[in-house]
Formats: structure tokens, sequence, C-alpha cells
């Protein structure tokens, strides 16, 4: 039977085997977080934290920490959902097997939102002081909430069908904030932005509602990737495989089977600081201004439980997210970008750094293979949803049979061995850029790459390590990451001028290595580093060091690096990376040792967390 609650779903976990409670006092200011994380990393429960210092609230958290679990938890409409994304993306699949779609009219109804006279989250009221203080990084600037379903609708078209429901941090504590105020943080290309607008376009308050907990689909229907104008509210009923419950109280939408509701105003013009905040790239997200949300009232139910989750350098639990919703998603990409076959955003690199994809080049079928459609596909990938945030899209032709998008290092290296560094490489300049991503010099500000890859091998890779000339100072050493891939620490990054400098040396030093023509494997990517043992120590160091510190368009050289006579830039190769950090960019998130030690004591031989991890 379909989950009512989040209890419900906390019960079913623990009759399983597969939520542990915990029962010792821990506080939710860096502690409860820890323990969260290292029990992700370990594979383990999910947990429920039973007491919470300074709440009377337990709070639970690694629901979604597997993929086994993620999908037990949404078993009731999950196999639904993916049958009704390929009824969309492919209409004739229900001709062919007719018996897969049968129980069609049964996904509509749950799909459909349900007005009630009222639910268990009216049950009592709170204060936004009262809820769990849950900060999950030392300088985070107060306490998050990092499960919300923020619900706004369309000032020009209310009602639940045309609404958003979204991921947005909210900040209940902090900075400025006063007495039931809490911070709205959303980033670029965002369904809540679209609402904001109007809002403020007619002079007129955003009503915002912010459900935490309810049944667990609900919470990953606030991610789903969906087209503008179509509720999220839709996909929660039809992925819980019961329809989403909801009542109106002082004109607000309240959703009657969450454990907590708060309901409340941005008013125009109304902007605080908001952060920092340790977010998915692995960095702080760094203080800037943001909307404020004026809450008017909050709900609770008698037994409410606080989810929440820790996002840092990745994989986190958002992680099974990414691979959630590519498992639901992926059947409608060819439907969406026509001749495009795949796409993957790298969860490594931060995920919209690097976005991987297999296009179709039938332009001139009966000439040299030749980048060409490729550059259509990409373009329309480029402004396409949330694929709009990519910084670095690389397209492969499916003609050359390419690895499949998610086998990472693979695809790279495929790509690597065929692309023409004089033709394939084209930047877009001062665009827009994922909000949390600072290789940019100003917020939502960067530059884009499209690398592209097609036709027949045209190098062997190299995998040992090549012997090279001495470098110029404070350069080297350097190592092979992967093959064809070199990276090389270099000296801290000082200012864009004399950094350019010192960048024209070691590209002049990396061009008497003949790194392209080698006999023993060609190496066409360089990348610049601050440490160059540690970029190479795994694949998964390699692509977090270069995709979340380069901006492509002031950080991508080449060896013989030029503009062409059609303002084309190219190179004779190798390519060249900086992805040394620089002043402008956020800090990494580190933890505090002293509360490592307190919680690693607790999970120590006899210790209440003893086994966790």
């Amino acid at each position: 039977m379909a989950y009512r609650s989040l209890r419900q779903a906390l019960d079913d976990l623990e009759r399983t085997g597969r939520l542990r409670r915990i029962d010792v006092p821990l506080s939710p200011d860096l502690e409860i977080p820890l323990v969260h994380r290292r029990v992700f990393e370990a594979g383990g429960p999910a947990l429920l934290f039973e007491r919470v210092e300074g709440s009377d609230m337990p709070v639970c958290s690694n629901l979604f920490g597997t993929l086994e679990r993620a999908r037990y938890l949404l078993r009731h409409g999950l196999e639904r959902m993916q049958r009704a994304v390929t009824m969309r993306a492919d209409p004739a699949q229900v001709l062919r097997t007719p018996w897969r779609f049968a129980d069609a009219a049964v996904w509509g109804r749950t799909a459909l939102p349900m007005e009630v006279a009222g639910g268990p989250v009216l049950a009592e009221t709170t204060s936004v002081a009262a809820l769990p203080r849950i900060r999950c990084w030392p300088e985070d600037g107060g306490p998050f909430v990092t499960l919300p379903q923020v619900y706004s609708e369309d000032p020009e078209a209310p009602g639940p069908l045309h609404a958003n429901v979204g991921m947005y941090r909210i900040q209940l504590a902090g900075n400025a904030y006063g007495p039931g105020e809490a911070g709205l943080h959303y980033q670029i290309h965002r369904g809540i932005g679209v609402h904001h607008a109007k809002a403020l376009a007619r002079g007129e308050d955003l009503r915002v509602s912010v459900f935490v907990g309810g049944p667990p689909a609900h919470t990953l229907a606030a991610v789903l990737p969906l087209p503008e104008g179509l509720s999220e509210l839709v996909m929660a009923g039809m992925l819980a495989g019961r329809r989403f419950r909801y009542t109106r109280r002082n004109g607000f939408l309240v959703s009657t089977e969450a454990d907590v509701c708060m309901v409340g105003r941005v008013r125009p013009g109304r902007l605080a600081p908001e952060g920092p905040f340790g977010d998915h790239l692995g960095y702080y997200s760094l203080r800037h201004p943001f909307p404020v949300l004026e809450v008017e009232t909050v709900y609770r139910r008698r037994d409410a439980v606080w989810p929440f989750t820790v996002v840092g350098r990745p994989p986190q639990e958002d992680t099974i997210f990414g691979k959630l919703i590519h498992e639901i998603t992926g059947p409608m990409v060819p439907a969406s970008l026509p001749g495009v076959r795949a796409l993957h955003a790298v969860d490594e690199a931060g995920v919209h750094p690097l976005l991987l994809a297999v296009g179709s080049e039938r332009y001139v079928p009966y000439g040299e293979p030749k980048p060409r459609e490729l550059l259509t596909q990409a373009h329309a990938i480029l402004g396409f949803g949330q694929a709009s945030l990519a910084k670095v899209l690389v397209i492969a032709a499916a003609g050359d049979a390419p690895p499949p998008v998610d086998e990472v290092p693979a695809f790279l290296g495929h790509v690597l061995e065929r692309f023409d560094p004089r033709r394939d490489l084209h930047f877009h300049t001062r665009t827009t850029m994922d909000t949390l991503d600072y290789s940019g010099t100003a917020l939502n500000e960067g530059s884009k790459l499209v690398w592209v890859a097609c036709g027949p091998t045209r190098r062997t890779l190299g995998r040992a390590r090549p012997v090279l000339p001495d470098p110029p100072p404070g350069w080297g050493p350097w190592e092979v990451a992967a093959p064809g891939i070199l990276v090389v620490s270099g000296p801290p990054f000082a200012d864009p001028r004399a950094s350019a400098r010192d960048r024209a040396e070691v590209v002049a030093w990396l061009a008497q290595g003949d790194l392209m023509t080698r006999d023993a494997g060609a190496f066409p990517l360089v990348v610049l580093v601050d440490d160059a043992e540690f970029a190479a120590r795994t694949f998964a160091n390699f692509l977090w060091v270069t995709f979340t510190r380069c901006d492509p368009a002031r950080d991508v050289d080449g060896v013989g690096g030029r503009i062409a006579d059609d303002r084309h830039w190219e190179c004779d190769g190798p390519v060249v990376f900086d992805a040394r950090r620089k002043p402008h960019h956020a800090p990494p998130l580190e933890d505090d040792p002293e509360v490592v030690r307190r919680v690693e004591a607790l999970a120590a031989r006899g210790g209440p967390l003893a086994g966790l991890f």
C-alpha cells in the first residue's frame, strides 16, 4: 500500500532492516550531519535520530542513501512513472505492447492533486525557532532546510496544476534574519523564478509554502526536471502511487500529509544576505542577497519527523537523486532533442560543470565525417531545461560507437582519441553559469565550452608517465590521470596577468615535449593543478578539480593557441586547462576536527554508534 506519511515509510524501513534508530543525544550543529555523511559513505542504513538537542522533533536522514533503498521507498509508483515516460517518449510502444499500459487510466487518477478539508499536518502550529537547527558545515551561515519542497503558484494562472515545487534551500536563522523570517535561495533557471518575476511585474507578494517530509515520493518529485508549466504535484502523486492531498489555509496551499509546512510571503524588493552554505560542488556557496520569506504560520504533525540531507563534494545522498532522475527521464532525451541519443551530467564533477552527450551526425552522410549536426544538437542541449546550465559539454557521434555516457573515463578517452584541436572546441563567452559555480568572476556569469568528436581515431593515447624537458621554475611534478591526460603541478595562481605569463611559459614548455605526437602515446589534454598527486590519485579527484575550478574562456589554452581568420579559437595541441584555485573561488568544504573527534569516539568499539561506520 502506498505510504501516507513519512512515519509509515520509516516504520517500513525499520521492519525490513533498512533503518537504525539512534537514541543518544546529539547536536544538530555539525554532529548529526557528520554522522549522516559517515554512514552514507559506508553504504549504511537510513537513520532516525530520536534525541536532537534543542528540539522536541526527531530527525531522519539517509533515506535515499543507496539506490536499492531509494527504489524500495518508491516502489509504489516508480515503475508506473517509468512506463508513463516511455509512453510519452514513444507512443508507438502502446501499440506494440498494449498490456504494459493497460492500467494507464489508474496512473492518470493518481496524478491529479486532490483537495481535502484537512489533514494531519494541521494538528499543531509551531515557530521557525522551534524547528530542528541542522547546520552541516563549519562556515554555514546558519541552520538550513536541506530537503524542502518549496511550492509557488503562477500569479497569472493560480492553482496546483500550474504550480512549481522545487528543492530550494531555506535558511532558518543567522545573518540579519529576524524571528519568523527565512532566507529563500534559488538558482537561475528555476520555476519559482518565473513565478517571482510575474509577481514582481504585478507589484504583488509571492505566496510560498514550504513542505518538509510527507511520503518520500514527494521529496523526489521536487527535484525532477520538468518542462515549465507542468506541476511537480502531478509527478508526486504518480510517483507515490497515491494522489497528492492538499488543503487551503488563508490563501496558502498546504500539503496535508507533510510533517511540517511553513507558509509565508516574499515581498517585492525585500532581499537580505543569505549563506554561506556548503554546497554540492564541494565548496561553500557564499553570502549573497536573496529573497526573504516572511513566515506567517508553521504547521506540524503531532508525530512529525524532520528529514534532512547533507550536500558536499560528490558523491553524497543527492547523487542517488541524480541516478533516479536519469532512470526516469532517460527515454525522453531522444524525444525532446532530435538526434541526441543520451545525456549524462557527471556527478563527480559537480553535475553542471561537465555534461556528456551522444548525438547523430547525418547532415552529409556521403562526405567526410565532420561535426555538423552535432553542433546543432549541442546548441539544442544548451537550450534544454537544466542542461542549459552545463559548463563543459562533450558530445560524440553515435556512428563512431562511443562507450556509454555513464562510463566517464572510457567516454572521455574516446573523445581524446578523435577530436581535432584546430576544429572541435567551441566557446560561448560572457554567458550565464550555474549559481553555485564560482569559477567565473561574478555570480551567475561565466562561459561554456562545447567539445566535439567525430570521425576515425586520430591518435593513440599515452598511458605511461612521459619524460619531459625540465619545466619552468615552480612547475612540476606531473602525473598521468588517465590515458591521454596529464596533470601538472604549478605555482599558486596569483592574479590573472601574472598567471597568464606563467601559463604561457608552461605552454611553451609543453610544446617542447611533443605531447601530441609521441611514439609512446599522445597526451592531448594537460591540466594545470595545485597538486598533481592528488588530482591523479583517483579519476573522481581529476574530474572534481578540473571541472569545478575552470572557466573555459579564461582558463583553457593550448600549444599554438590562436584566433583563426574566421574568429574560431584553435590550437595545435595539447589543450591546456588551468584548474588551479583562483583568488575569487569559493573555499572548499572541510570538517571541524573537534567535531570529527567527538563523533569518531561515539563510533568506537563499545560506543553508542559502534558498527555504523
